[in-house]
């Protein structure tokens, strides 16, 4: 038996996740009867919701957007999310900390007292990765006006901080904001260069009013997310490193997956295992692989010993260049 407050809360949640629903169906999925939906639907009105009736065979109601912000209604799922999400933005990328800690303030103020418990036994500090450069800033306007070129399908003029100063203004059909490790990225067509870009958003400053519409183009491959991570790996279209090879390890398998990132691990047994893992050279998986500080054996493919190659020579100059700049020294002293 489900409370009225509960009911109120389910029924919100429902009209929030389409646009039109019928009352028979509303009624099925609360397990009441058609006339206790509409009573709920006037509670809801009174709360200051804007549900507006359907007409139609069957009736319905549809929730619009109105010009007041209603009563926030959470439940405790709800609550805990917005609590941890508020609390984590330090680590998002965009300039909104200051306004994150004022809105969980003012959320916390009209929770009940069994809500606002939940919340202050939250308390998230987000730690950066170890070796990971600082994630640089995005102001929210430039977030706000990007996201909004993309939705509308408006060609957008920025300029790009990398830039030299005296370079016109890039103009882009702009596709996609995504984000990753708390960057965040813009997926366009670049039309001077006619061909899909990322740019960083941290790097652009938006020159407004925004251009002409425009009709949106197919990303390669149809997922953006999939096209985007193949880029960031060196590959046109496939989600997978261009360079992928193996090696033996002298390492156990749990001493080694910890760190193995997307590798492979297998457990050899005897202290050993092997590593399957890509990047975007051979010379750059081999440095990779060789982190690990342990014998290195059954090298494949041939592409990647030779990867090792090279990499050991740059290893040996650089030894002999350090021995030098200290044989140097010692002469000086």
């Amino acid at each position: 038996m489900t409370t009225p407050t509960s009911r109120l809360l389910r029924l919100l949640s429902l009209l929030q996740t389409r646009r039109d629903w019928p009352g028979r169906v509303l009624a099925e999925r609360l397990e009441v009867s058609p006339r206790t939906v509409r009573r709920d639907v006037e509670h809801l009105r009174e709360m200051g919701y804007r549900v507006t009736a359907v007409k139609g065979p069957d009736g319905g109601y549809r929730l619009d957007a109105g010009s007041e912000l209603p009563p926030m209604l959470f439940d405790d799922e709800q609550a805990v999310a917005l609590a941890v999400a508020l609390q984590a933005t330090s680590a998002s990328g965009i300039g909104v900390d200051e306004a994150a800690v004022r809105a969980l303030a003012t959320v916390r103020q009209v929770m009940p007292a069994r809500l606002r418990h939940r919340i202050d036994s939250l308390d998230v500090t987000p730690v950066p990765t170890p070796g990971s450069a600082a994630v640089p800033t995005v102001a929210p306007d430039v977030l706000v006006t990007v996201s909004a070129a993309a939705r509308r399908h408006e060609v957008l003029a920025f300029d790009y901080a990398s830039d030299a100063p005296d370079r016109p203004a890039r103009r882009v059909e702009p596709h996609h904001v995504v984000t990753s490790s708390g960057r965040w990225y813009l997926l366009a067509w670049d039309v001077g260069a006619d061909e899909w870009r990322t740019f960083r958003l941290d790097r652009i400053s938006p020159r407004t009013p925004t251009g002409r519409r425009f009709a949106p183009r197919e990303v390669p491959g149809e997922d953006v997310a999939e096209y985007v991570a193949a880029r960031f790996k060196g590959a046109d279209r496939s989600n997978a490193w261009p360079c992928v090879g193996a090696v033996t390890l002298d390492l156990a398998a749990g001493e080694v997956a910890p760190f193995a990132g997307d590798g492979v691990v297998a457990d050899l047994g005897d202290g050993r295992c092997r590593l399957s893992a890509g990047s975007w050279s051979w010379v750059a998986l081999a440095a990779s692989l060789g982190r690990f500080d342990a014998e290195i054996t059954d090298v494949e493919p041939a592409e990647l010993a030779a990867g090792f190659g090279v990499l050991a020579e740059r290893c040996s100059r650089a030894a002999e260049d350090g021995l030098t700049g200290e044989r140097r020294q010692r002469r000086r002293g």
